[in-house]
């Protein structure tokens, strides 16, 4: 039997607290990449940007809703200026 590694939007809820931001309690993927990028620094856009590319260049399979998430609103508040 094989055991995938699945993230939904309450693991990766927990991933962005693990960074030390502030996300509540029952918020969607969306919602919490909003309070993610909210006040961004240089600190924290490069621990949301190592977050990001483990998320997404690794084995854990990501919920639509997450993945759509990361891309909508975790990318573009990423790329430098």
């Amino acid at each position: 039997m094989m055991h995938a590694d699945l993230i939904d939007q309450d693991d990766f809820r927990d991933r962005l607290v693990a960074l030390g931001l502030s996300i509540p309690a029952g918020a969607s993927a969306e919602q919490a990449c909003e309070y993610a990028v909210s006040g961004l620094d240089p600190e924290r856009a490069k621990a949301l940007r190592k977050l990001v590319e483990e998320l997404l260049g690794g084995n854990a399979t990501l919920l639509p809703a997450v993945r759509e998430a990361i891309s909508r609103r975790l990318l573009p508040a990423l790329v430098p200026r």
